[in-house]
């Protein structure tokens, strides 16, 4: 068989799964990132080329010239796609237009042109440097500001008036200058959604966008910052919030030009149930998440579909292979030197928790939201109902304790989690 090329940034949280995935299919893969790629002790042989993913189109050239045979190149994160379909394009393998995928990746060119497209969106607006807080003040708080090109959360935060929408500009430019060596791009205004927030897993493909789940958010940040935590499925939203959200999801998709592919998008509903695209990304859902997402009698996982799919294999998806699953993200909760996460034994012990993982190597320094970009571990849960499994994973975490700096702290302090009633 031709190989597989995963584009895969040496800290992808997402490479082991998409490596296990291909060594399902009996499929043999090239890593295309750092070489030696520091999974290549972990998790078994395979081939690795070097590629600079800050260059997309000479990392796509590196791909097709070291890879010429490739069946597939599949990014496993966001900071690969853009090199993936360039070198797919190159290959003559089936590819998303650049620009579709461009877009993905730059949270200002996304809304632009789904405004274009009549795509029900928040209201939004760009602003240069010292202009947010006049941008706010026009389009009216409460606000969310982002960094252009940004994900995870990194740099997005809700202000409620003037001066902290100033700070949250302040705040954010200074990653920027830190991350990229300047801070004067513009910056994303836009209108806070509060209401229920829903996640959709698809793949793209001949007959259009197939649905693999709709993943409820039970308590959708409400800022200022928007770490990810409880994610449920199958939703218990109602069927025509459900279908409404995908149809919005699948109109975006063609608004872009997105053809091919997996696709995470996150919808927000309005006080009214009205849908709102929140982010569209052309890969597949982030951390360790995949792994409450299994489908058929073989509980075969989502790598497994993405691959199969872009191999140009059945595409037919079997239903999912437990009733309802869930994870928790664990979100860094105080910046500093990370110890431990007390209470994995207990919360293991609680019914409906199928797996434990921490992410964080013990006195590794993290760094909180806005900043960090990552999670301390993820819990994994199964139950007959997702309102089971939602009961399971708050059990586990009233369990764990992470340890920083030497001080224990709640794993989900720092979250403002204020109710989507009280949201301003």
């Amino acid at each position: 068989m031709a190989p597989i090329v995963l584009v895969a940034p040496e800290d992808s949280y997402r490479t082991s799964a998409f490596l296990r995935a291909a060594a399902t299919l009996h499929a043999d893969v090239v890593v295309a990132g750092l070489a030696p790629h520091p999974l290549s002790d972990v998790v078994g042989p395979f081939a690795a080329i070097a590629i600079d993913l800050e260059d997309p189109e000479a990392a796509g050239a590196a791909i097709a010239r070291e890879a010429p045979e490739a069946a597939a190149v599949i990014a496993v994160d966001d900071e690969g796609v853009l090199a993936a379909t360039a070198a797919a394009r190159l290959l003559g393998l089936n590819h998303n237009p650049p620009g579709a995928v461009a877009a993905t990746r730059d949270k200002l060119l996304l809304r632009r042109l789904l405004d274009e497209a009549g795509i029900v969106q928040p209201r939004f607006t760009a602003a240069g440097p010292g202009e947010v807080a006049d941008a706010a003040v026009t389009l009216g708080f409460p606000v969310v500001i982002k960094p252009t090109g940004l994900s995870a959360g990194r740099g997005v935060i809700r202000a409620t008036d003037a001066a902290t929408a100033a700070t949250a500009e302040q705040r954010i430019r200074q990653m920027l200058v830190a991350e990229c060596g300047r801070g004067d791009e513009p910056l994303i205004v836009e209108e806070f959604i509060a209401a229920e927030e829903l996640a959709i897993e698809g793949l793209l493909g001949p007959s259009g966008l197939e649905v693999l789940a709709v993943i409820d958010k039970p308590e959708p940040a409400s800022g200022p910052y928007f770490a990810e935590t409880f994610l449920t499925t199958p939703s218990r939203l109602a069927t025509d919030r459900q279908d409404a959200a995908t149809a919005l999801v699948r109109d975006s998709c063609s608004a872009l030009g997105l053809v091919i592919g997996p696709v995470h998008a996150e919808v927000r509903f309005d006080a009214v149930g009205s849908p709102y695209l929140i982010e569209i990304a052309a890969r597949s859902i982030g951390g360790l998440c995949s792994r409450a997402l299994t489908f058929g009698f073989l509980g075969e996982s989502l790598e497994v579909l993405i691959l199969r799919a872009a191999l140009g294999w059945d595409q037919s998806v079997a239903p999912p292979a437990r009733p309802a699953t869930g994870v928790l993200m664990l979100p860094i909760p105080t910046t500093g030197t990370f110890s431990t996460l007390e209470g994995v034994d207990r919360a293991l012990q609680v019914s409906g928790i199928d797996e434990i993982e921490v992410t964080v190597s013990p006195e590794s320094r993290v760094s909180a939201l806005p900043e960090g970009d990552r999670y301390l571990g993820f819990v994994f849960a199964s139950s007959d109902t997702p309102a089971g499994v939602e009961d399971s994973l708050r059990a586990a975490a009233t369990e764990l304790t992470v340890v920083v700096d030497g001080e224990a702290v709640d794993p989900l302090a720092g979250q403002p989690w204020e109710s989507v009633s009280s949201a301003e």
